[in-house]
């Protein structure tokens, strides 16, 4: 675990360089780029007998309403999202990300989790990067 901390090796570095170029195909140079297509992937989310969660959209600051129509257009255009008539409603959030310049827009589910059961415990990050660490 301590790999994680401090200071990274040359040799850490050149390891990781190359897992990134192998796997660059999933990751995207503009700033504002919709993620790559999911394949075979399928959301269902059991909300039991719930009635529907509807929230209002947030009101979204003048400079950024330019980038999220660009960004809603590409996510259209790659069907990574699609127009609905649904009564379920989460509104967006705008995040600004550490470039200063582009955005990350988030979904407020916050509301929707809470009609969701886990079907199984959150693993912890440690675990997690214990699993990431013996990939490598």
């Amino acid at each position: 675990m301590s790999e994680f901390r401090g200071v990274t090796t040359p040799e850490m570095e050149a390891k990781m360089r190359g897992i990134l170029k192998r796997h660059r195909s999933i990751f995207l140079g503009d700033g504002n780029a919709p993620p790559a297509r999911p394949r075979g992937v399928v959301c269902d989310i059991d909300v039991g007998e719930a009635k529907p969660v509807v929230l209002r959209a947030r009101q979204i600051a003048a400079p950024f309403l330019v980038k999220v129509f660009e960004l809603l257009k590409k996510l259209l255009e790659a069907e990574l999202i699609e127009h609905s008539e649904s009564e379920w409603s989460s509104p967006i959030v705008i995040v600004l990300k550490k470039t200063g310049i582009d955005i990350r827009m988030c979904i407020d589910y916050r509301l929707l989790n809470l009609l969701i059961k886990l079907s199984r415990p959150l693993r912890l990050i440690d675990d997690l990067l214990v699993d990431f660490k013996s990939g490598m």
